[in-house]
């Protein structure tokens, strides 16, 4: 759902080719290829594409493939160029990361306006921050979550048959930006999101960098212990994908020492009033163990509501 990549990054799994969009995503407020050109456009409806803005920092929802493109090109540059990701042949030539849940998903991207013009060319936004979202009726009518592939959601999503889920993840921020600001503009655009599209339940995958349990077992053991969703929320890994959490007793866990080694982005959804699946999982290709993250809106702390304002007005434009 986020990252830990260094500071925020999440993959969501292994790059594929893009599909065909189905017939089905040409509803209002979904993908669509536009006729003979295989342009993906985005329209979403009565939701403004441009959520807010702190200084020169703009977020914003993609509406054009060349806006997603842009979004890819930072994911590569974050996952496999300064991060420990494997790329497979396509993303080398294309240098970018490419999933086929692109054409299903909406994407959230932080812009910088503060850029200066090259010789005959017009200032450009810079693309410094990126999240991917995908809500449930739209994964529904696609073959599931992407999360799924990891941890079995289906009992979690059924046991609650009225709430709307939201999947977060691919998120990155380039290194220079990794701040409180872009962080804190990006959950405003979130959370603008979820007001509008009245989302229940966020889930997604978080990720701690390497892939030796034992060298990760204070944090992993930090969240079982301290951390775990309780029965209602509860899903696991997948039982071929399982890697034990409680590698700990919780008497041997400094949670003091255990907050200090988890990346600033589970971190954070702690402090909003995330709780974790049960057990990790290890994703290779990425070079990351994988935790599960639940966040009912109704656990949301009440600060941050007040935060961002009730009807996410802090930083709209």
């Amino acid at each position: 759902m986020t990252p830990s990549r260094p500071d925020d990054a999440a993959p969501l799994g292994l790059a594929a080719p893009v599909p065909p969009v189905p017939a089905a995503l040409r509803a209002k407020g979904m993908a669509r290829f536009l006729p003979g050109l295989g342009r993906i456009v985005r329209d979403h409806g009565t939701l403004d594409p441009v959520l807010g803005r702190i200084g020169s920092l703009e977020v914003r929802l993609a509406t054009t493939d060349k806006e997603i493109r842009r979004a890819q090109k930072l994911r590569f540059k974050v996952f496999y160029e300064e991060m420990s990701a494997e790329p497979d042949g396509q993303a080398l030539l294309s240098r970018r990361d490419v999933d086929r849940y692109d054409a299903l998903c909406d994407h959230l991207l932080v812009l910088d306006h503060d850029v200066k013009a090259k010789p005959f060319r017009p200032a450009k936004p810079k693309v410094v921050g990126t999240y991917r979202l995908l809500r449930q009726e739209v994964a529904d009518r696609h073959g599931g979550f992407y999360t799924a592939g990891e941890y079995d959601i289906a009992p979690l999503i059924r046991s609650h048959p009225h709430l709307r889920f939201l999947e977060l993840g691919r998120s990155c921020v380039l290194k220079p930006y990794r701040n409180k600001r872009t962080v804190e503009l990006l959950w405003h655009g979130i959370w603008t999101y979820v007001l509008h599209h009245r989302i229940d339940v966020m889930i997604g995958c978080a990720s701690l960098e390497g892939t030796d349990p034992q060298s990760l077992a204070l944090p992993l053991s930090f969240l079982h212990h301290y951390a775990s969703a309780p029965p209602e929320w509860q899903a696991s890994a997948l039982p071929e994908r399982f890697t034990a959490m409680d590698l700990l007793p919780k008497e041997a866990v400094d949670p003091k020492a255990a907050l200090h080694a988890l990346p600033p982005m589970i971190k954070g959804y702690l402090r909003l009033g995330a709780s974790f699946g049960h057990g990790a999982v290890i994703d290779r290709q990425f070079g990351t163990t994988d935790v599960l993250v639940i966040l009912p809106v109704s656990a949301i702390n009440p600060r941050y509501i007040d935060h961002f304002g009730p009807s996410a007005n802090r930083h709209a434009t």
